[in-house]
């Protein structure tokens, strides 16, 4: 219609002041994507991500499920190792609840796991991922917090640390009893370290590494910035892709320069 002015989108309605301030305190969302150097909080994994344990995972497993009376070979020990596979990443114990039923044999099964995987720790079998401490101390010499999560308990995390000498390395470790007991996939860790670090402003400052769908899948469920599988550990990428992954990368050693803007 002649002389009829344009209609004025409703955000430019706002005082140029008033935006202003609503960018600052994220009221107005700004894009961001998967290589922003906004990053300011990465969660990494750690056994397969950030921790090479050669399979570790597998023996102390075939112990725990001896210890039971499910003895390898058997048809029962070769469904149970599968299901093991399929949900790296997860809490352990709720790994066992499934296979085992009630809660006493979930329990001791559990118990019997932590034990043997200890005595493989304590026997010297685990070993950083190439270039892991590097990129860690790189993050956090960029200012960002690192938090390092697993599935195992709290007496196994700590032991994996102590034998690595990386129980200073983070200010913040956390394992699913931390979070409230649910590990991955659910968001909870991941949630607990945007909660505990306050590092981040906004969950889309945050970055999620892992080696397993299950890292990938809880990182997608936090609402991470940056999702990414590593090629290190249980897991590949159609797995990573599948469960919603941002992006896949050889090793954790590359996220320093992916974070920078050099990859």
């Amino acid at each position: 219609m002649a002389g009829h002015r344009a209609r004025r989108a409703r955000h430019d309605l706002l005082p140029r002041d008033s935006r202003d301030h609503r960018e600052r305190t994220g009221l107005v969302s700004t894009p961001m994507t998967d290589t922003s150097p906004d990053i300011r909080l990465v969660v990494l994994d750690m056994a397969g991500t950030t921790v090479a344990d050669g399979g570790l995972v597998e023996r102390a497993f075939a112990v725990a499920a001896a210890e039971l009376g499910v003895q390898e070979g058997t048809a029962e020990h070769a469904e149970h190792l599968a299901y093991v596979r399929a949900t790296m990443g997860e809490s352990k114990i709720s790994v066992f609840r499934h296979l085992f039923g009630d809660e006493e044999r979930a329990r001791g099964a559990n118990a019997a796991f932590e034990k043997a995987y200890g005595e493989l720790v304590d026997a010297g079998l685990i070993a950083p991922v190439p270039g892991a401490r590097e990129a860690i101390e790189e993050l956090l010499a960029s200012g960002r917090a690192v938090v390092l999560t697993t599935g195992f308990a709290r007496i196994t995390q700590d032991a994996v640390l102590a034998a690595l000498g990386w129980a200073d390395l983070v200010p913040l470790t956390l394992c699913p009893a931390d979070a409230g007991g649910r590990g991955r996939p659910f968001p909870d860790m991941v949630l607990e370290a945007f909660l505990r670090t306050k590092a981040a402003e906004d969950v889309r400052q945050v970055a999620v590494i892992g080696d397993t769908s299950y890292d990938v899948l809880s990182g997608v469920r936090a609402g991470a910035g940056l999702v990414a599988g590593v090629r290190t550990g249980a897991h590949g990428d159609a797995e990573f892709h599948a469960a919603g992954a941002t992006r896949v990368l050889d090793s954790v050693a590359d996220l320093p320069a992916l974070l920078t803007g050099a990859r």
